[in-house]
């Protein structure tokens, strides 16, 4: 059974891949279905519900459009996912994000917000550090969030490390996640 994909929790991705795929199907399969069915009742193309079967290709490549970038989007490993489970503390994090921009797309295993520090880590080789975080910190500008620092770890250890970090922070200052960069987040995330 396909469990509900809930973004910002472990396995969306995966989740959501599936979800896609099915969804995909579907809406493939009632165009052609009823490309045939005009084919077999009239025995010919030339029908009514050939131009309604075209018409319904629409959604259909919009949803594989959807599946395809789902399928190229890569979550949290399961290794990853224990270590940081272990370390997060009492921060809450956010898994599976996936940012696309205009030049390039980035795959985060996991982010954490901590009052106006914001962290993440990425396991994918391809995901420029930098660059996820000059696109991440306009996004959060144009979304209203300023002042927000942000870094980006290619390295779990030192990921953990800070997770560790913001722990105690967050314990003596009582600072908690901000939830307008964790809506922002959300909405520009895949």
């Amino acid at each position: 059974m396909i469990e509900k994909a809930v973004k910002g929790q472990f396995g969306y991705l995966a989740a959501k891949r599936k979800l896609v795929l099915i969804r995909t199907i579907i809406f493939f399969a009632v165009p052609l279905s009823l490309l045939a069915a005009g084919i077999i009742s009239t025995g010919s193309r030339r029908n009514l519900l050939t131009i309604v079967a075209v018409l319904g290709c629409l959604p259909a490549c919009k949803s594989l459009v959807s599946l395809i970038l789902y399928v190229r989007a890569r979550g949290c490993g399961d290794e990853a996912h224990g270590i940081l489970k272990a370390s997060g503390g009492s921060l809450e994090g956010m898994y599976d994000m996936y940012f696309t921009s205009y030049r390039q797309n980035f795959a985060i295993s996991h982010m954490v917000s901590a009052g106006k520090n914001l962290c993440g880590f990425t396991e994918d080789p391809k995901c420029g550090a930098k660059a996820c975080e000059e696109h991440l910190t306009a996004m959060l500008r144009q979304g209203g969030c300023k002042e927000i620092t942000l870094k980006i770890f290619t390295d779990l250890d030192k990921y953990c490390e800070r997770l560790r970090q913001l722990n105690r922070l967050c314990e003596e200052s009582g600072a908690g996640p901000d939830d307008g960069v964790i809506a922002v987040l959300y909405d520009i995330s895949l």
